[in-house]
Order: structure tokens, then C-alpha cells, then sequence
């Protein structure tokens, strides 16, 4: 945990329970976020990465526990969001700057106030993902990794201090995932916004992370890398012994046999040992 006063949180979450029926799929999760931080979420599929996003956003009401979200100037939750894998469809008739544009007035019914304040707004936000060069092109005929940086545009132009990124690099080649690496890093930067990224593997992101949040089994341990991936951190998450190993700066997390983990953390090897 942070040693920053609990007010300079853009986010804090403490004791989070949530429970399906009989299933726990969070159990006292407690960690914050600094401004400015860029945190990694990282855990396999199932670990319960969407459902925490879910209750940050309020869309999941937890079992027990709170959330603190630090309100902008406004008063208001001062949150961005960017969904796992939205399919925009080819006839979609919205051009990507129309697409970001909706981050600032999409809420609002009738046709938007046309204004060079507000076309001025979207350009400078279509420049800090590197999209104005297809600005004007129709977003269901925009590549994935072009489709990301739209959407990630339109979830930070209205400015929020904490930007959450669902599974952004899923589906994407490794070079379009260091590139989007990159871009969020710099974004984080110059935007002056907090980063909380959900991915399955965290060796893509081990040159940018401030800090992890390791999440496994509804359990989650965070701080920096050093401190949290470790094997008494991981093994105590994960119920049952792990080694963790380091390879020329690149990390591999390996459970005892017949884990139920075996195969995500084998996904992590390959990375690993090419």
C-alpha cells in the first residue's frame, strides 16, 4: 500500500467482496492509485480482472468493501473507460473523429453544438494517439490497433483523472502490442491521467509498470514488481507453491504440477523462451 495520504488517491479500494451465488470471485481486495501511476491488473482469464472493473465503475455492486474514487473539480467520478474488444461494424456510419467527439457530448440528447472550441478539443486528443491521419475515416473500417487508439481517445477527451483500459492488448500482434506499450506509457505522461491496464501477461509491460496488481484466485497483491512478484507473494495468492524466474529481463511465473494454472503460466513461458 501507498504511504501517500489517503486525498491524493485517485483511487482506493478497500475490502472488496464479491460474490456470485456460491462462487467468491473477489475476496478483500484492497489497493490504491496514485496520480499519474501507471498500474498493471494482471491475471488469467476468469481471475476476476472485469468484474473489479465493474465495480470501480459502479456498474457491480460489491458484497462488502468501498470504493473511493477522488471527484474532479466538477464533483463528478472523474473516470475514463475503454471496454475489452469492442467489434465496431464495417457500415458503422461514424468517422473516428465523430467516434472521440461523443466523449464529450454523447450523453447529451439532439445533434451536438458544432464549435472550433469543440473540433479543436478532438484534434488535439486524435494528435495525442497519433490518429489524425484517419481522422475522417469510418471506424468499422479502421484496423484494431487504429480502432484502440480511437477509443481511447474518446474515453480521455473529457479529461478523467483515472483512465481503466480493459484487456488492450488482447488480439494484437506483437509489434501492435509494443506500439500501444508505447502510446498508453506516453499518454500516461502527457495526459497527467492514472492507468489501471488489465492484461493476462505482464512481460509487455515490465518497462513501463509503476505498479502491479497481481490478481489471482479473487486475491490481489500490489506494490511495485519487485515487491509483489515473488514466490512467497504469488504462492500465497495462488493457494499452492510457485517459482518465479527471471530471463535475461523478462519473468516467468511457474505453479507445481497439476496446478490449474499450468496452462496460463505455460502461455507465459513461451514468451519467455522463444
Amino acid at each position: 500500500m501507498s504511504t501517500h495520504q489517503h486525498g491524493s488517491e485517485v483511487l482506493h479500494l478497500e475490502g472488496i467482496d464479491v460474490w456470485f451465488g456460491e462462487r467468491h470471485i473477489l475476496d478483500s481486495v484492497s489497493f490504491a492509485i496514485q496520480p499519474g501511476e501507471f498500474t498493471g491488473l494482471i491475471g488469467a482469464n476468469g481471475a476476476g480482472k472485469t468484474t473489479l472493473f465493474r465495480v470501480i465503475l459502479g456498474l457491480q455492486r460489491p458484497s462488502a468493501g468501498t470504493v473511493h474514487i477522488e471527484p474532479d473539480a466538477s464533483g463528478h467520478r472523474s473516470v475514463g473507460y475503454v471496454p475489452q474488444k469492442t467489434h465496431l461494424a464495417r457500415d458503422i456510419p461514424l468517422r473516428a473523429r465523430d467516434l472521440v467527439a461523443l466523449g464529450i457530448d454523447g450523453h447529451r440528447l439532439g445533434l451536438p453544438r458544432r464549435s472550433s472550441a469543440r473540433t479543436r478539443a478532438v484534434d488535439e486528443m486524435l494528435d495525442a494517439v497519433d490518429a489524425r491521419r484517419f481522422a475522417n475515416a469510418r471506424v468499422g473500417e479502421l484496423s484494431g490497433g487504429e480502432q484502440q487508439r480511437v477509443l481511447i481517445a474518446h474515453a480521455l477527451i473529457s479529461r478523467p483523472r483515472l483512465l481503466l483500459l480493459d484487456e488492450p492488448l488482447a488480439n494484437l500482434d506483437l509489434g501492435s502490442v509494443e506500439e500501444m506499450i508505447r502510446l498508453i506509457d506516453r499518454i500516461v505522461r502527457e495526459q497527467d491521467v492514472a492507468v489501471l491496464l488489465s492484461a493476462h501477461e505482464m512481460n509487455p509491460l515490465l518497462p513501463v509498470m509503476d505498479r502491479i496488481a497481481y490478481i489471482a484466485g479473487g486475491r490481489v497483491a500490489s506494490g511495485t514488481t519487485e515487491e509483489v512478484v515473488r514466490p512467497s507473494v504469488l504462492s500465497g495468492l495462488y493457494g499452492h507453491h510457485v517459482d518465479v524466474v527471471r530471463v535475461h529481463g523478462r519473468v516467468l511465473v511457474v505453479a507445481g504440477p497439476g496446478s490449474h494454472d499450468e496452462e496460463h503460466l505455460a502461455s507465459d513461458a513461451a514468451h519467455v523462451f522463444p
